[in-house]
């Protein structure tokens, strides 16, 4: 993937002088960042989270990339990391703009086989990692965004039609997306907006996990209207704006970003 990573002009930037936080970069192939590259590029300061020691190490020389020193150990289903990340934030900046969540998981065994197969754990651990973490991390972060601004995260059309080997991943994706409309309800009235956006398949690491997914991603190419698959950045350039004022009475959607093939019937 090429990018320009060099700020815009100022006085064409987006994300001129606004503050924002990628939650759930792995690596260079995440669509997390080609979020964190667009954001960058239009004049954000960002911060980065990371899960783990391992994951640190992929993340921290990505966020010194973009000049970001600020990367915080998070995990977003320990309600103390996330407080203690939003304490950092609130001392280090004093307030934030912006929040993109681009956290998802599941078991491996739960996105194959027969969804009735799917253990009581397996159904917890999907859900509350990949839904209830976006209203645990509002919840924390929406008294630092204090002038407004955007919440983001990504969802997925299985959470609509049956997508094979998807499985639990299209049950959490479907609260997540419901998630976003009730949290869009809510913090209306702080003039914080929050969105989804719905890219078709794109090869990332947690892709990894879905079983035969080369054939998900060369039937999309082949059915979708233009044809191609979308790619990480191209889904940055949908957040770039989405983050924005540019999309200031945009609220409480999910944005297909597939090339069409959610139009398809068949």
């Amino acid at each position: 993937m090429t990018q320009n990573n060099h700020p815009t002009e100022k006085s064409n930037a987006m994300l001129h002088n606004k503050k924002g936080l990628i939650i759930g970069l792995a690596n260079n192939s995440s669509i997390a960042w080609g979020i964190a590259q667009a954001a960058h590029r239009e004049g954000a300061e960002l911060g980065f989270t990371y899960l783990n020691d391992a994951l640190a190490k992929r993340v921290t020389p990505l966020a010194q990339s973009l000049g970001s020193d600020l990367i915080l150990p998070c995990d977003v289903n320990d309600d103390q990391q996330i407080d203690a990340m939003a304490a950092a934030i609130k001392e280090r900046w004093g307030k934030l703009e912006f929040v993109v969540h681009a956290v998802a998981f599941a078991q491996r065994q739960d996105l194959q086989g027969n969804i009735s197969a799917t253990s009581r754990e397996g159904f917890r651990i999907a859900l509350e990692t990949s839904a209830y973490s976006l209203i645990a991390v509002a919840r924390a972060l929406t008294p630092l965004m204090t002038e407004g601004g955007s919440m983001l995260t990504l969802t997925y059309y299985g959470s609509e039609k049956v997508v094979p080997n998807y499985n639990i991943m299209g049950i959490a994706k479907a609260a997540l997306e419901c998630s976003v409309r009730y949290l869009a309800c809510e913090l209306g009235e702080k003039n914080i907006r929050v969105n989804a956006i719905s890219p078709g398949a794109i090869k990332t690491l947690s892709a990894k996990g879905i079983a035969d997914f080369n054939s998900m991603l060369s039937a999309s190419k082949e059915r979708a209207p233009l044809h191609r698959n979308v790619t990480p950045s191209d889904v940055g350039e949908l957040a770039a704006f989405l983050l924005s004022d540019r999309a200031a009475s945009i609220t409480g959607d999910i944005i297909y970003l597939d090339g069409g093939y959610n139009l398809l019937g068949f």
